[in-house]
C-alpha cells in the first residue's frame, strides 16, 4: 500500500484495518463517502492478498491457543456493555457512512447490544452427549461421547444496510463457539465494523481472534479463497453469493441472500393496522432491507381502501437529512443505486404502471413510491428492488394471493386477516423462511432462526443457530478392552 494517503482513521478509530492483532494506521487509501452528499466520511485501508493472508494465518494460530468458554462469555458480555455505553459514538458512525437516519442507527446499536448478549449466553449450545454405542453389536465394548468443537477461521462478509449488527451476528456466534473471525465489511460502511472490532478487543477478545480487512471485491475474493478459512458467512445478493460459492470450493457456506417479500391482506383485515405496518415495513432504511415489504396482494373487496391508506401514509413520510430526528427516509447508499431504482420505476411506468406518490429522485434520495398496475415481468415486481418502492396488487381470492406471493423468491412474508384458520392455512402454503401473522415481512428477533428457502439463502442465522453452524460434533471413543490406567497416585 502507498504512504501518500491519510495516516489516521476517521471517527476516532485506532486504525483503518485490523490485521494479525495490529491496527493499520498508515497508507489508508480507500475513501468512504457520506451518501447524503458524497462528502468524504473517512479513509480506511485497501487491504491486499498479503494482508488477508496475514490476518487469516494469525487467526488460525490464535484458534490453537486456549480461550476457555467462561472467558469467551465474559468478553462478549463486556462487549455488550461497552456497545451500550458507546451508543452515541456508534450511531454517529452508522448514520454518517451509511443510509440510516440517526434514529434508525440508534435502533441498530440497541439491537447489537442484544445480539452480543445473546451470543454470550449461547455457550449453552456447545453441549455434547454420551454416544449410545451399547445399542449396536459392534459398539457394545466401546464407550464414547461428543462435544461441539470450533471450525477454525470464519470469514464474515457483511453488507452496508446493517453495518454494525450484522457484524455482531457473525462475530458473536463465531467467537462464543471458539472460532476466530476475519470480517470483510461492505466497502461503503467499513468504519462500523472497525468500531465493533475495537470494542471487542477492549472487552477482552484476544487480538488475533478478530480481524477486519477493508477494500473492494478483490479483498473479499482473497478472503473467501484463502485455504485457511474453514467457513464463510455471507449476507448480500444472490449474484455475489454465486461467485463466492464458485470461488470458495468445498467448504461450509452460510448465506442470507434476501428476497422479494410479499404481504397478503384479506378482506377481514384491519386496514389501518395493515396500512401502517406496510408503510413502516416498505420504507425503513430507504427500503434497503432484506425484509422490506415489496409486494402487497390485497383482496379486491378492500383494495381501494387499503391503497388509499398506504398512499396517504407514504406521502406523509419526511424525506431529508439523516441527522434530522424528524426524518423518516434518508438517502440510498449511493446516487448510482438511487438511479437504478429510478430506472426500474420509470420502466414500469412506461409499461403502464401508475405511481400514486413518489417516483422521483433527487441525487441519492429516492422518494417513497407506491405503484399499481405494474406489468407482469417488470423488475420492480419480480426482482428485489432494495429501494423505497412498494407495489399494491388486487386479487380475487386467497388462492390467487398465495400463488402470486409464491411466484417470486421471498425471505419472509406477512399476512393480515381477522380469521385465525385463514392465517394458519395461508402460513402453511407460503414459501418463506418466516410468515408473520398480522404483521409484515419486516420482523426479525435476533434470537430466531433467520433465513429463507431456495435462493434466499443457505443455513440460518439467529445467534444459537449460528453457533451450531459454526461448530461441529467431535467424538471421543474409548475402544474395547481394559480401560487406560490412570497416572494419578491414589492413597487408600
Amino acid at each position: 500500500m502507498t504512504a501518500t494517503a491519510p495516516v489516521t482513521a476517521a471517527f476516532g478509530l485506532p486504525g483503518g484495518a485490523l490485521v494479525a492483532g495490529e491496527w493499520q494506521t498508515g497508507g489508508l487509501t480507500f475513501a468512504v463517502s457520506d451518501p447524503h452528499d458524497g462528502s468524504r466520511a473517512g479513509w480506511v485501508a485497501r487491504n491486499d492478498a498479503a494482508d488477508v493472508d496475514a490476518a487469516v494465518r494469525a487467526a488460525a494460530r490464535a484458534v490453537t491457543e486456549p480461550w476457555p468458554l467462561w472467558q469467551r462469555r465474559e468478553a462478549l458480555e463486556e462487549a455488550a456493555r461497552l456497545v451500550r455505553d458507546e451508543a452515541p459514538w456508534l450511531a454517529g458512525i452508522i448514520s454518517t457512512e451509511g443510509s440510516k437516519t440517526i434514529v434508525e442507527a440508534e435502533r441498530e446499536v440497541r439491537r447489537c447490544v442484544e445480539t452480543l448478549r445473546l451470543s454470550a449466553a449461547a455457550g449453552s449450545v456447545l453441549r455434547g452427549e454420551v454416544l449410545e454405542f451399547a445399542d449396536t453389536e459392534r459398539g457394545a465394548d466401546k464407550r464414547g461421547w461428543f462435544v461441539r468443537a470450533p471450525l477454525g477461521v470464519i470469514a464474515a462478509i457483511t453488507p452496508f444496510n446493517d453495518p454494525l449488527n450484522l457484524v455482531a451476528h457473525k462475530a458473536g456466534p463465531a467467537l462464543i463457539a471458539g472460532n476466530a473471525v476475519v470480517v470483510k465489511p461492505a466497502d461503503a460502511t467499513p468504519h462500523s465494523a472497525l468500531a465493533l472490532a475495537e470494542i471487542l478487543l477492549r472487552a477482552g477478545v484476544p487480538a488475533a481472534r478478530v480481524a477486519v480487512v477493508c477494500g473492494d471485491a478483490e479483498t473479499g475474493n482473497a478472503l473467501v479463497t484463502h485455504p485457511g478459512v474453514a467457513a464463510i458467512s455471507f449476507t448480500g445478493g444472490p449474484a455475489t453469493a454465486a461467485r463466492i460459492a464458485a470461488a470458495a470450493g468445498p467448504r461450509k457456506l452460510l448465506m442470507e441472500l434476501g428476497g422479494n417479500n410479499p404481504v397478503l391482506v384479506s378482506g377481514t383485515a384491519d386496514l389501518d393496522t395493515a396500512a401502517g405496518a406496510i408503510v413502516a415495513g416498505a420504507f425503513g432504511c430507504a427500503g434497503q432491507n432484506c425484509l422490506s415489504v415489496q409486494r402487497v396482494y390485497a383482496d379486491a373487496s378492500i383494495h381501494e381502501g387499503l391503497l388509499a391508506r398506504i398512499t396517504a401514509g407514504t406521502g406523509a413520510l419526511k424525506v431529508g437529512p439523516k441527522t434530522n430526528r424528524a426524518t423518516d427516509v434518508g438517502p440510498m447508499i449511493s446516487e448510482a443505486e438511487a438511479a437504478r431504482v429510478e430506472a426500474w420505476v420509470d420502466a414500469a411506468l412506461a409499461g403502464g404502471a401508475r405511481a400514486h406518490t413518489g417516483a422521483r429522485r433527487e441525487g441519492s434520495y429516492y422518494h417513497p413510491t407506491v405503484l399499481t398496475d405494474v406489468p407482469t415481468g417488470a423488475d420492480v415486481l419480480v426482482r428485489e428492488v432494495f429501494g423505497p418502492v412498494v407495489t399494491v396488487v388486487p386479487v380475487a381470492s386467497a388462492e390467487e394471493a398465495i400463488a402470486a406471493a409464491n411466484s417470486a423468491q421471498a425471505l419472509q412474508a406477512g399476512i393480515f386477516t381477522g380469521v385465525l384458520d385463514e392465517a394458519l392455512s395461508t402460513a402453511d402454503r407460503l414459501h418463506a423462511g418466516a410468515v408473520v401473522v398480522n404483521g409484515t415481512s419486516d420482523v426479525r428477533i435476533d434470537s430466531m432462526p433467520f433465513g429463507g428457502f431456495k435462493s434466499s439463502g443457505i443455513g440460518r442465522e439467529g445467534v444459537r443457530f449460528a453457533v451450531e453452524a459454526m461448530s461441529e460434533p467431535k467424538c471421543t471413543i474409548i475402544a474395547g478392552g481394559p480401560p487406560p490406567q490412570s497416572t494419578v497416585n491414589r492413597t487408600q
